[in-house]
């Protein structure tokens, strides 16, 4: 008895396959459960398609499981009624599930400020979802095929179970090195080399600027063509000293912005020094705030953040930068990782030894900051030990990826009774979560400030890897006000949608998911900054000039 289900006879065979058809039906029913992000019918079909073919794949192994053990088969008349009970009802519960699945995404949709969704959605899912059902059972069972063809390689070799284990561990790791460490590596690697050169191929998409305070200009330190496409346009985008001081009605200084291109040098700390080189030599040091902000993983960075931020400390204020990828975030977070985290800790450590060399008296208060995979690398340089005899003034992390471990300690220690996607952790003294209700205020701070800013609707923040098999805490708290009150959790399948609301996370309007914007920077940069003689009344124009996309960053987002 080998425990195959090829080895059956064609009757118990049937009987068999319908425990994994029922299973990829009930997965492909729990599919259609609202979670954060609202799915187009496309996604919601490879959605169901995957986690059907999941389902049938545990389905398979557990009827593996039942034959190898020997345990009693149905005959007959019981095996039809068997046949006709285990597929029925799943089948009748996924045909409730499409009949739903309109109001529920339309849930979704109406916490996000979007439109409802067009008819025909149901159809286009079961089509999709069959397609793509069939294509990873095929690929399933090229895989059994490279399995069965090293096992009977291995027969003459060693005893007949040992040599299904080994064959199945040969196999996984084949499939294994052809895409996660072969074909993947092999083709990001090659996409990241494309950006570069395509970074070269454009350099006159912006003239190289005039002004030596600007990264590129006479004098400058930095190569205007290795800064790259998101390194020239931010460094010339921000708001000029004339417009913050038209917007103030008196005087304002002129923002700095300095920015490395991953082309700039070699290597993380030759970049972090040449960064830090441009930084003296326009003189960053010299103004009231230094910001140290790592970008995404494209290199990308918010001007809805930045440019608000120079209106509140008044032009002020110093923002240094270092590229370490070109990448999409997501990207770089599963085939880079490391990258992000050693360019940040290059140049915060850089900034910091030279900024703690300085009269405390007179230094510029210094921050850090840093949105989605930038947060998180970011996060990755605080030393709290460190940290300890001479703090930082502060950090402004949004959207921080579900593995900062920093952001998990925070959560962790929130106080009961708070939610865990709003925590309240003691007395906010030196850490405090703000999202587009609750304002962090500016009272009651110790000698460090940080603030983190998270929707509740954004998958990349509350992505849980052990929702596969147990419900994420803030699942089993209220829904917050940008969440459908119909999400509910699923053992295995809420992994997967977690997993493509995190993917579409930037699907939503402005103001959800993972789409952060100057209306809810604004309140937690001044909580940072505390600036003087900055009324109510300022606070509220400045986001009003926001809404009205007058050059506050209110653009679309790239990631």
């Amino acid at each position: 008895m080998t425990g195959r289900l090829d080895d059956v006879d064609g009757v118990t065979r049937l009987h068999l396959l319908a425990v994994p058809l029922a299973l990829a039906l009930l997965f492909f029913a729990a599919s259609l459960t609202p979670s954060l992000v609202p799915r187009s019918a496309i996604f919601q079909g490879v959605l169901g398609g995957l986690v059907g073919a999941i389902g049938y794949v545990i389905g398979r192994i557990l009827a593996a499981l039942w034959h190898f053990l020997g345990l009693p088969q149905a005959e007959g008349r019981s095996l039809a009624f068997m046949r006709f009970g285990v597929l029925a009802v799943p089948a009748g519960l996924a045909i409730w599930c499409l009949a739903l699945v309109t109001p529920w995404q339309d849930s979704v949709r109406a916490a996000v400020g979007m439109e409802p969704v067009t008819a025909g959605h149901p159809v286009v899912i079961v089509v999709l979802a069959v397609i793509v059902f069939l294509v990873l059972l095929l690929l399933g069972r090229a895989v059994a095929r490279l399995f069965r063809w090293l096992r009977r390689r291995f027969f003459p070799f060693m005893p007949r179970r040992v040599a299904n284990g080994a064959a199945a561990l040969l196999a996984a790791l084949l499939v294994l090195i052809v895409t996660r460490d072969g074909m993947i590596d092999t083709l990001f690697g090659a996409a990241d080399s494309s950006y570069a050169t395509a970074a070269g191929f454009f350099e006159a998409d912006l003239p190289a600027p005039s002004d030596p305070l600007v990264p590129g200009g006479p004098g400058s330190l930095l190569d205007w063509g290795a800064l790259g496409a998101q390194g020239r346009q931010f460094v010339t985008r921000g708001p000029t000293q004339e417009e913050i001081a038209a917007f103030l009605g008196r005087p304002a200084k002129r923002p700095l912005r300095i920015y490395a291109g991953l082309e700039t040098a070699p290597s993380a700390e030759a970049r972090a020094a040449l960064a830090l080189a441009e930084l003296e030599r326009v003189g960053g040091f010299e103004r009231a705030n230094l910001v140290v902000t790592m970008p995404t993983g494209t290199g990308w960075l918010d001007e809805g953040s930045h440019a608000p931020l120079e209106y509140l400390a008044e032009g002020d204020v110093a923002t240094v930068v270092v590229q370490y990828s070109y990448l999409t975030s997501p990207l770089t977070l599963i085939f880079e990782t490391q990258r992000g985290l050693e360019q940040s800790d290059a140049l915060t450590q850089a900034v910091l030894d030279r900024w703690r060399a300085m009269d405390p008296a007179t230094r510029p208060r210094l921050f850090l900051h840093g949105l989605s995979l930038g947060a998180w690398a970011s996060m990755y340089s605080v030393d709290l030990l460190d940290m300890v005899s001479d703090p930082v003034d502060g950090a402004l992390w949004a959207g921080p990826p579900f593995p900062s471990e920093l952001w998990r300690r925070a959560v962790a220690r929130r106080d009961a009774g708070s939610p865990y996607v709003l925590p309240v952790i003691a007395d906010g003294r030196t850490a405090r979560f703000t999202n587009q209700l609750v304002v962090p205020g500016t009272e009651g701070w110790g000698a460090m400030r940080i603030v983190w800013l998270q929707y509740a609707s954004d998958g990349v923040v509350f992505f849980e890897p052990a929702s596969t098999w147990r419900r994420p805490v803030w699942m089993a708290e209220p829904p917050a006000h940008d969440v459908s009150p119909e999400l509910r959790w699923m053992p295995v399948v809420t992994l997967f949608q977690l997993a493509l609301d995190m993917a579409i996370a930037t699907s939503v309007p402005d103001g959800y998911g993972h789409n952060y914007i100057a209306r809810d920077y604004i309140p937690a940069w001044q909580a940072l900054l505390d600036p003087a003689g900055w009324t109510e009344e300022d606070v509220l124009r400045l986001q009003r000039k926001c809404t009205l996309g007058l050059g506050m960053g209110c653009d679309p987002r790239p990631e």
